[in-house]
Parts: structure tokens; sequence; C-alpha cells
């Protein structure tokens, strides 16, 4: 009899827990989508960011999943996704329904967007034409030049009430970088949220622009966005004020 009341007992006590949630694991809070170059000079940097952003959105409770190529995006292939980040990936060369999709996305504020180094190579390459849509995204600009020995500079911030600005100081070091110009600064058609210090360059170096900035915002679509331009090398993982902009953007981004 004892031994039945008992069962009787933890049945009770298991359908409790059961209709109040415990035990069960939680949904996600979001879907993000990174493309990747899964190749060439960025490689190195991809291998790094996936286990980061794996534990971020283990620890974060939110899911992402990756893809190396825009070949299978179209609308319904982005519409679970709350978040896309071109984690170094080039603004050519997308077939005709990635772009039409990619477009609608951000016009429509479908989701937010992230894009990081290479999301800026606006120009013509390996045989494409310039994305003039993606150029007038990222503020009017066309890529020039770079700095192909890498050199250490100071990044300082603009707007730190700006919530991917969150928890970072005035200013921080970037060790190792390319730094990109363009054929002019975007701030006239962006909302600037950090620029780099270029006499601050070491080694010193003639590849400059003036105004030169290199974290920015485009509050003239409905989609959250932000531009990372440092995004070449692994190293920059290990740079607290980088990892934690990398954060606030995702969370920001994705509306969560």
């Amino acid at each position: 009899m004892k031994q039945f009341i008992m069962f009787v007992f933890m049945g009770f006590i298991g359908l409790l827990l059961c209709g109040q949630g415990w035990g069960q694991s939680k949904a996600p809070r979001f879907k993000a989508l990174a493309v990747y170059e899964n190749g060439g000079h960025h490689l190195a940097y991809s291998k790094v960011a996936r286990p980061w952003l794996d534990q971020l959105a283990a620890d974060s409770s939110f899911v992402i999943d990756y893809i190396t190529n825009m070949d299978k995006v179209d609308s319904a292939y982005l519409a679970p996704y709350s978040l896309f980040i071109q984690l170094d990936y080039p603004p050519y060369g997308w077939p005709a329904q990635a772009v039409k999709a990619f477009q609608e996305y951000i016009e429509k504020g479908k989701g937010g967007w992230i894009g990081f180094h290479h999301a800026t190579l606006l120009g013509e390459f390996d045989g494409y034409a310039m994305w003039p849509w993606f150029s007038k995204l990222m503020g009017d600009i066309r890529f020039t030049n770079y700095i192909p020995g890498f050199a250490s500079g100071r990044v300082m911030v603009e707007d730190s009430l700006h919530p991917v600005m969150k928890g970072v100081g005035p200013g921080f070091v970037i060790a190792k970088e390319e730094w990109y110009t363009w054929n002019k600064s975007p701030r006239a058609n962006v909302q600037v949220l950090a620029s780099v210090d270029e006499g601050s360059y070491s080694p010193a170096s003639a590849t400059k622009m003036g105004d030169h900035p290199v974290i920015w915002s485009n509050p003239q679509v409905k989609a959250r966005n932000v531009y990372i331009f440092m995004g070449h090398g692994p190293d920059l993982f290990d740079n607290v004020a980088y990892t934690r902009i990398f954060r606030n953007a995702i969370f920001w981004a994705s509306g969560h």
C-alpha cells in the first residue's frame, strides 16, 4: 500500500513539474545565420569566430547556422532568421535570388545585419561588377586601398551611448589590421560609432583617408544594422573590446 501511495505521489509531482515546464529545454531566443569564406586570407579568422559564436549561442540561448556561399539563399531561406552575419564575406558574386532576398530583408526590416571587414570590398573584383545598392547601404562608398603590411591602430569611440558600444571604453588598440580606405568617408550617410586615429598607426602608413570611420550603422533602412571593419585575423578574439562590440552587436541587431 505504501509503495502504491508513493507511486501516485511521484506521478503527481511529475505532472506538476511538467505543467510548470521544469526540466524542459527552453526554446531558443532567436536564430542567426552567418556566411563566411571557407578559404583564402580570412580562413584563420573564421576558424576562431565559429567556436566563439557557438559558445556565445549556447550560453545565451540562441541558435546559429553557417553557410559558405549564398547559392541557396532566397526569401524563404532567410525567413527563420532574426540576424544575418556577413562574417568576412564580400558583397559581390551573389546569385540574383540572394541579392533580391537580402535587399528585401534589410529594406523591410525582416531581421538585423552585422557585416565585418570584407563586406566593404566594394568595386569591381574577380570579374564582378559593383553592387550599387550595397554601396549605398555602406554609406555610398567604394574600396580604394588598404595597408598590406598591416598596422596597429587606436580606435576612438564616437557614440558611447549606442547599444553596440555599451561597456567599451573611449578607445582601444587593434594590434594588427589592414585598415581599408574608401573613396570617401561614409559619415554623411551613416551614423558613425567609432573611427580609427590614423596618426596612431604603427608602423606609420601613407595609406590614409583623413576622416576614417571603422564602425557605423545606416539608420536609413528598417533593419538594425552595423558594419565593423576590423575582422581580418584571429587575434581579434583576444581583444576584450572587440569581442564586447561583437557580442553587443548580435543582441542589438537581432532585437534581443
